[in-house]
């Protein structure tokens, strides 16, 4: 799909406020039988929804990709749809939006935005309701039920048992994160997604999986130094850690000096800690569409700090790229890796 050039994408944001406006009190008058019982808090979650289409469709004009928008509104569905929330007119505000975008853009730019909404919507009803494909997640290992179980509950030495079982029997500490921490989150994920959990056990599980790796990581014996450096962020905007965090232990185990800088780091400090530390990797990690801009700065600005002497390799990954390789090259980095055992094997190979 042709993206938009810097003229549309202002324009765009220019109208952005004003459609949101626009289409909400649209739906509210079209629709006022349905709408109105709902009140200001109606027309404000409204509006919320609104501004969050359009943050998953700016990507979709500015780089021409549409999937990761697709798999928003396939998610946003299924969310809506478990709490009881009427979806039908998911769609329609997107063909609104785009419509009132379209009218305040040159005839060009507006004919490239229609496209995109168009193509957005027909991916969206086709893939409803069905399974998302292109990204196959590690198989989980028997252990994760009851390590998901454990977290869900708040115990933590329920799960450290899970752990220690799993390293007394032979496996790797990563492979166990892979095998059972990993598919843990993603069903408690999914759980939330289908209001059987609440974000209070949703968020109370994270924090007791990621105790649980720090404690395990400590407790696993590591390969020799090697005189390798792997520095690993989220990118500003991105609160999603715990992928990159097993990431890194998979370096720190193989016996790279690692450092690990968490949750949304700003592109400043993020480029000048690589170069503090003369990293010979730099792994980025981003989470939604809207952060491939964000990451694409970030590696010009890790290109353009470079020298002879010091010219980082850098790897992406995350939940925007897992079914979407080719966002690698979109953004300018070396490599993707989907999980650690990719990301390792290319840094490896260096």
């Amino acid at each position: 799909m042709t993206p938009l050039g810097e003229r549309g994408l202002s324009a765009f944001g220019a109208a952005r406020l004003d459609a949101i406006s626009a289409v909400t009190e649209r739906f509210y008058s079209t629709y006022e039988s349905i709408y109105e019982r709902f009140g200001e808090r109606g027309r404000e979650q409204t509006r919320e929804d609104l501004a969050f289409h359009l943050d998953f469709l700016r990507p979709v004009l500015e780089f021409g990709e549409t999937l990761p928008m697709i798999e928003y509104l396939c998610w946003l569905d299924g969310v809506l749809e478990s709490r009881g929330i009427p979806t039908a007119h998911l769609a329609l505000s997107l063909e609104w939006l785009g419509e009132y975008l379209a009218a305040h853009m040159d005839d060009a730019d507006a004919a490239v935005t229609r496209s995109a909404v168009s193509a957005v919507c027909d991916g969206f009803l086709a893939a409803r309701g069905a399974p998302a494909e292109g990204f196959n997640p590690p198989m989980p290992w028997p252990e994760a039920r009851t390590f998901e179980a454990a977290i869900v509950a708040g115990r933590l030495a329920d799960a450290m048992a899970v752990i220690h079982s799993c390293a007394a029997s032979g496996r790797e500490f990563v492979d166990t994160e892979m095998h059972v921490i990993q598919p843990a989150l993603y069903s408690i994920g999914k759980k939330w997604e289908t209001n059987q959990l609440t974000v209070a056990q949703e968020h109370l599980a994270s924090a007791i999986a990621m105790t649980a790796m720090t404690m395990g990581l400590f407790g696993t014996k590591s390969q020799p130094a090697k005189a390798k450096r792997i520095l690993l962020a989220c990118v500003e905007g991105n609160t999603h850690s715990i992928g990159l965090r097993m990431i890194a232990d998979a370096f720190a185990l193989d016996g790279w000096e690692v450092q690990y800088l968490g949750p949304s780091v700003p592109t400043g400090a993020l480029v000048a800690q690589a170069s503090s530390m003369h990293a010979d990797v730099v792994a980025l990690s981003l989470s939604f569409a809207q952060q491939i801009r964000v990451a694409k700065s970030a590696v010009a600005a890790l290109e353009a700090a470079s020298n002879p002497d010091w010219h980082p390799r850098v790897i992406i990954g995350g939940l925007a790229i897992n079914r979407l390789d080719r966002l690698a090259s979109i953004v300018g980095a070396h490599a993707f890796g989907r999980d650690p055992v990719e990301a390792l094997a290319y840094a490896n190979a260096l």
